[in-house]
């Protein structure tokens, strides 16, 4: 609180705030999870490596998302550079088409294609923390599990900018498959949508990702663009969305693992 109590004063509210805090957790949790679990969009734009001396390279990306009973699925395709380079991330980088289903209670599973290939394969649990552009924009980040984890809490109101907040702490349970430590999300306490997001890994590092330009279309709440960065580590990975449909309808039939080897 901003103004010095006595200390009895103190004593006093001490049990008032962790009640309030206690009773946050729950409403900014339903709010996240009720985001995720009305998800059906389509979304296309750029990812963005900038790399340390501040050169930029763009490479398209589609997405789609829909939450089907018990089940998110997110459908990804990357596409090659805009512009060529000698850059040794555009000579490494190759397009793909990744297929996430995330389950809560830790069932998880991503497929991957990349042109040439007959079919998709399921991307080993060690590479979830691998990303196109290395391991600041992960495949795991596209799964958005922290929600879903089996350790939640309230770490009460906090301020982002000129946003008024509820922070809440997730942490992986022992079923639930990933390589985050735990997470901590500063959500918009009248949206409940992210605008900070700490990730910790389990060996320590922290990834930093920041939403802008918040928007609501058809009632859908969304971020124009995400910027990912390796705390104590120059440079950063931009998601950027110029374009989508909040309410796609999508079905089965959008999210066939067949359809992920055609480009």
């Amino acid at each position: 609180m901003r103004v010095a109590w006595a200390a009895l004063a103190a004593t006093m509210l001490l049990p008032m705030a962790a009640m309030a805090a206690d009773a946050a957790a729950p409403m900014a949790l339903t709010m996240a999870r009720a985001r995720i679990e009305s998800a059906d969009y389509r979304a296309s734009g750029h990812m963005v490596r900038v790399q340390v001396n501040g050169a930029r390279i763009s490479f398209p990306i589609e997405i789609k998302a829909h939450w089907f009973p018990g089940v998110l699925r997110v459908d990804v395709e990357l596409g090659t550079a805009s512009k060529t380079g000698s850059d040794s991330l555009l000579s490494g980088h190759i397009p793909a088409h990744i297929l996430l289903e995330m389950r809560p209670g830790g069932r998880s599973t991503i497929l991957v294609a990349h042109p040439g290939d007959k079919a998709a394969v399921v991307l080993p649990f060690d590479k979830w923390s691998e990303g196109p552009f290395g391991n600041e924009f992960s495949y795991e980040d596209f799964l958005e599990a922290q929600y879903f984890w089996a350790g939640q809490t309230a770490l009460g109101a906090a301020k982002f900018g000129a946003r008024d907040c509820d922070q809440l702490k997730s942490s992986p349970g022992a079923a639930d498959k990933s390589h985050y430590a735990e997470v901590k999300s500063w959500l918009d306490h009248a949206i409940g949508f992210p605008v900070y997001v700490e990730k910790t890994l389990k060996d320590g590092e922290v990834k930093e990702f920041t939403y802008f330009g918040l928007r609501q279309n058809g009632g859908v709440w969304s971020a124009s663009q995400v910027e990912v960065k390796l705390r104590g580590h120059a440079g950063s990975t931009l998601l950027i969305i110029d374009r989508g449909a909040p309410h796609a309808n999508l079905g089965l039939k959008d999210f066939s693992p067949a359809q992920l080897t055609h480009f």
